[in-house]
C-alpha cells in the first residue's frame, strides 16, 4: 500500500504511518506469534510515536498471526490502552486472521477482559474490526 511511511521494522511486526493520514498508524505482524516480551516492545514505540506525533487513531493488521496469546492482549487492553486514551489515541482498527480458531479466540478473550476490568478506559475507546488495512482506514 502506498502512503505508509516505514517507522521501525521489530523482528515480528513493522511500524507505520499513514503518509496522508498523519494521525495513524499501522502495526503489521510479520510473524505466525509474538512473544509478549517483544509485543510490549512494539506497542512501547508506538506509545512513544503517539506522543511525538498526537496519534489518534491505531490500526492493528494481525492477519499472519496464527497463534492468540492471551497474556499479551490483557497486557494490551489494561495497561498499554489505559496509557494510550490519556494520550488521545483512542480509535483502534483489529484485522484479524480469517481462521475462525483465532477470532473465537479474541471474541472470548476480550469478553473475559471486559468482564473482569469493566473500569477501564479501553471500554470508552472506538474499537472496531476491519477485513484490509483500506477498511480500516475508512472507519
Amino acid at each position: 500500500m502506498e502512503n505508509l511511511i516505514k517507522e521501525k521494522e521489530f523482528k515480528h511486526a513493522i511500524v507505520y504511518t499513514v503518509a496522508n493520514s498523519p494521525k495513524t498508524a499501522i502495526v503489521e505482524a510479520t510473524a505466525n506469534y509474538i512473544p509478549l516480551e517483544p509485543f510490549k516492545e512494539i506497542f512501547t514505540f508506538i506509545g512513544d510515536l503517539a506522543k511525538k506525533k498526537n496519534l489518534t487513531k491505531l490500526i492493528f493488521d494481525k492477519r499472519k498471526l496464527t497463534v492468540f496469546h492471551q497474556p499479551s492482549m490483557e497486557w494490551y487492553f489494561i495497561e498499554w490502552k489505559e496509557k494510550m486514551f490519556d494520550q488521545g489515541l483512542k480509535t483502534h482498527r483489529k484485522i484479524l486472521p480469517t481462521d475462525d480458531v483465532f477470532r473465537q479466540s479474541v471474541r472470548i478473550g476480550r469478553e473475559k477482559i471486559n468482564a473482569t476490568y469493566p473500569e477501564k478506559k479501553f471500554n470508552l475507546m472506538d474499537i472496531q474490526y476491519a477485513e484490509t488495512v483500506e477498511a480500516a482506514l475508512l472507519k
